[in-house]
């Protein structure tokens, strides 16, 4: 999977540009983020929230993050592992954050030297482990704090510092052997592909669905009386991640209600979600008066003759804004919505283009799985249903083909290819 994914969540919203990223370890309180030049912010168990910079020493000069127009960042394969990336003469300086469990948690920094020449990295703002006893060394060159400490990094190595989140782990304040930054990353990659997995052409959205779901692990829900169907989203995602469904149950009874009464687009889409985490926590009560609401809000729409359910819009339009939730929903029914395939069709920037997509939700006990290939111009889908079988149809991509079959495969019709517009450069043809 390409790990380029850039810091920013949706790069045309200016909303969430140089957001810092959020890091941290479920199931612990200790919580950091980075931001878009790698500073890092703690937040330590005394309830301090100091930020730890850090400089480079290269062959040329001083570089501070900060100040560098040559700062590149990404989150590895959407996880909460940042990888930064200051330019200096020949090469790279590359720091990766990324948080442990490990003595009641710890937030690594660890700085590689790709390039030719050693350099110095400096941390000031904040009291680090380190791998070994730190020289006392004077810092000339740049003005920093009193606290500032100064590693050399060889040619090709690489140096880790940790900041403790609770007390010190050792007496030595020596930091000792942690998981690195690509088996953390694997780490978080289980947790978020297990509610749903996706392998499409466009690498950038697939990690932006898994930086969502780590963010809403971390972060949790939005506040529900400020977007209480951005609430339900959240909830019921992080159900699917794995988070104890029953103990949302009594927090979702109030929106639940709330939004029953609206006729917003989205409302279905939430009370489904909702009903998948009533089954999660196997509360057939709950999930038979969710079945129940959304019978009669689909008679009454027949009744009043309305267009039901959200509008689905396409892959480019999606936008994720505070509900990390709504964003998952949103990609996932471009999917599947209920057990219609791709309802709006294929993106044309996939013809072409092999892609899979894996445990995407048909109903409230219900997923399918699917695999896209290409014979010549004519995409073949092989399916596979989990949960109960449904009438799968896919009338965007071919309005002919429909199966019930919990699993097979066929030969989908060829995509309109698209129109095509002679363009003359020849000033004088007309």
């Amino acid at each position: 999977m390409n790990s380029s994914t850039t810091n920013l969540v949706d790069q045309a919203s200016p909303r969430w540009q140089d957001q810092p990223i959020a890091l941290g370890v479920t199931g612990l309180p200790c919580r950091a983020s980075v931001s878009a030049w790698g500073d890092v912010t703690a937040y330590l168990d005394s309830g301090a929230t100091p930020t730890l910079k850090w400089h480079v020493a290269a062959d040329d000069r001083w570089h501070v993050p900060s100040d560098e127009a040559a700062v590149r960042q990404h989150r590895i394969d959407g996880t909460p592992v940042v990888e930064t990336r200051l330019r200096i003469p020949d090469g790279d300086a590359v720091q990766r954050v990324w948080s442990v469990a490990d003595h009641g948690g710890l937030t690594i920094i660890e700085v590689e030297n790709e390039s030719p020449l050693p350099f110095a990295v400096a941390f000031s703002g904040l009291e680090v482990l380190t791998e070994r006893p730190v020289a006392d060394v004077p810092v000339q060159g740049i003005d920093l704090p009193a606290d500032a400490i100064v590693l050399p990094v060889g040619h090709h190595a690489s140096i880790r510092v940790a900041i403790a989140h609770g007390p010190a782990p050792s007496p030595s304040g020596q930091l000792q052997p942690v998981a690195g930054a690509l088996a953390v990353a694997r780490g978080w990659l289980t947790v978020a592909h297990g509610a749903s997995r996706l392998v499409l052409p466009d690498s950038g959205l697939v990690d932006s669905v898994v930086s969502a779901r780590c963010d809403l692990l971390l972060n949790g829900p939005v506040n529900p009386e400020a977007d209480t169907v951005g609430f339900l989203f959240d909830v019921a995602e992080l159900g699917r991640l794995g988070d104890n469904a029953d103990a949302w149950m009594p927090e979702i009874v109030e929106p639940v209600a709330r939004i029953a009464r609206t006729d917003t687009p989205e409302t279905d889409a939430a009370l489904r979600a909702c009903e998948r985490l009533a089954v999660l926590a196997d509360d057939d009560r709950a999930a038979g008066d969710i079945k129940r609401l959304l019978r009669r809000r689909q008679r009454d729409f027949e009744r009043k003759g309305a267009t039901k359910g959200a509008q689905l819009s396409s892959f480019s339009e999606v936008r994720r804004g505070a509900s990390a939730g709504r964003f998952v929903v949103e990609v996932e029914r471009l999917l599947a919505t209920g057990s219609e395939l791709l309802p709006v069709g294929i993106p044309r920037s996939w013809l072409g283009a092999n892609f899979e997509v894996h445990g995407i939700p048909t109903g409230d006990r219900s997923t399918v799985s699917y695999a896209v290939r290409w014979h010549g111009d004519r995409p073949a889908v092989l399916w596979e249903q989990h949960g109960g079988s449904r009438l799968l149809k896919a009338p965007a991509v071919d309005p002919d083909w429909s199966s019930a079959e919990s699993s097979g495969e066929a030969l989908w019709a060829a995509p309109p290819r698209p129109k095509t517009i002679a363009v003359s450069a020849d000033p004088d043809e007309r």
